[in-house]
């Protein structure tokens, strides 16, 4: 399996169709237990993305990337800005020079963006964050290509255990961001960023399979 610009292009795109589809169901999550603007913020960072894309489109993978890690910094606001641009940001830098991606290099650089989001944020696991769903996915993708498992069967197993996880945070006590204030008020219910995350993850499956 090999990833080009194109993939990556076609994973944007789908991202803002979802966040525009989603938009609703996302500020009402968050309305339970934050700002009630993740949505919002989510669907205006993406349409601008959008916007960008044909000015970058013949521009290799990791400047499309980079042009995503600033387009979103720059026009949502809240933590989701900072953390969802500096994931495709250090993604950008880990792809580095190349026009194409193995799965394997593509979940390295994965891993890449997601460390920087954790640098950036401070959040561990169970923290009830956008990083309960990408640590949990990225650190079973790299067990299973250590045990030489292809990518074309762990693209199913990615989207599943986003959703496991996804669902896994509505029993969280969130301890970042404005939902912490509300203490054990927060239990029950289920995390806008990590739902955002689902969002992204399941767009990447489909940029690559096209269904």
């Amino acid at each position: 399996m090999q990833i080009d610009k194109q993939h990556i292009i076609t994973w944007l795109n789908l991202c803002a169709d979802t966040y525009a589809e989603n938009q609703d169901f996302l500020t009402d999550l968050d309305r339970d237990i934050g700002d009630a603007d993740h949505g919002l913020n989510m669907n205006r960072g993406f349409t601008k993305v959008r916007e960008t894309l044909p000015k970058v489109a013949e521009q290799n993978i990791a400047a499309i990337l980079k042009n995503t890690g600033m387009t979103l910094l720059s026009s949502i606001g809240g933590a989701s800005g900072p953390l969802y641009g500096t994931l495709f940001i250090r993604m950008s830098a880990s792809v580095g020079a190349r026009d194409l991606l193995s799965f394997e290099e593509l979940v390295d650089d994965l891993k890449s963006g997601v460390d920087g989001v954790v640098s950036r944020g401070k959040a561990e696991l169970g923290d009830k964050t956008m990083c309960d769903v990408w640590l949990p996915v990225l650190q079973h993708l790299k067990a299973a290509l250590e045990q030489g498992a292809s990518g074309d069967h762990l693209l199913d197993e990615m989207v599943d255990i986003a959703e496991k996880s996804t669902v896994s945070t509505i029993e969280m006590r969130a301890k970042k961001g404005r939902a912490s204030y509300l203490g054990e008020r927060s239990i029950g219910h289920q995390d806008p960023g990590a739902t955002s995350s689902l969002l992204m993850i399941k767009a990447l499956k489909q940029a690559i399979t096209g269904c």
